[in-house]
């Protein structure tokens, strides 16, 4: 996805000179987690909301310049490693570098998060299958294969969980029996978590239990 349409300028980058008088009165007037800060027009990082409640107002940013976060992007940065970068720093604002290191702009994570929910994976409709397997067992290549046996289109699928024995994969599937998709999953092996739509296998296995409950209090 292009993301040149997103880049924004609408708040101007602090200097290493600026007070946090200026650092907090900018935070209560917008709702970002962070600013950025430049010393000589070169991005020096950001700091948070947080830290600058936590600062005198008097004294100037590079009096506190320890607190400064360095990150951010490139323009040809991928969305998704965009996406993974505003969740590993806890932002909601995400400044953007161009290959000299001079500051262009930043993206705001609400943007971003509406490409994402353009994606087939959100915006068509479907059922939501969540498998589990052992770790050196699964491939999405059989997990393809599983899905599309049963005449359904898998939309998209992801690792939403992984640990030293288990990896559980979260699925999209369209187009299909989310019933039938469940049993041949089965058939492989793998753990059924959870699907949005009503597994007959389940729903059998309670009325048996049901059954099964009332014939032993007779």
């Amino acid at each position: 996805m292009e993301l040149q349409n997103f880049v924004i300028n609408d708040i101007k980058p602090l200097s290493m000179t600026d007070k946090v008088s200026d650092l907090k009165l900018l935070f209560n007037q917008l709702t970002y987690s962070h600013i950025p800060v430049l010393k000589d027009g070169v991005y020096m990082g950001c700091i948070s909301e947080t830290d600058a409640h936590c600062f005198e107002s008097a004294i100037t940013l590079s009096d506190c310049n320890y607190a400064i976060e360095g990150f951010y992007v490139r323009p040809a940065t991928n969305w998704l490693d965009v996406l993974e970068a505003f969740a590993q720093n806890d932002s909601n604002i995400m400044p953007i570098l161009d290959q000299n290191n001079t500051y262009l702009g930043y993206y705001e994570l609400n943007d971003i998060m509406h490409l994402f929910n353009e994606t087939p994976f959100f915006a068509e409709p479907g059922a939501i299958l969540i498998v589990e397997k052992g770790i050196h067992d699964y491939s999405f290549s059989e997990i393809s294969q599983i899905v599309e046996s049963n005449d359904a289109k898998l939309l998209g699928a992801f690792i939403s969980k992984m640990d030293s024995d288990l990896v559980r994969v979260t699925m999209k599937i369209g187009n299909g029996s989310i019933n039938d998709v469940a049993h041949t999953f089965r058939r492989y092996s793998y753990i059924i978590i959870a699907g949005n739509e009503e597994d007959s296998y389940i729903e059998s296995l309670k009325e048996r239990s049901k059954y099964l409950d009332k014939y032993l209090n007779m």
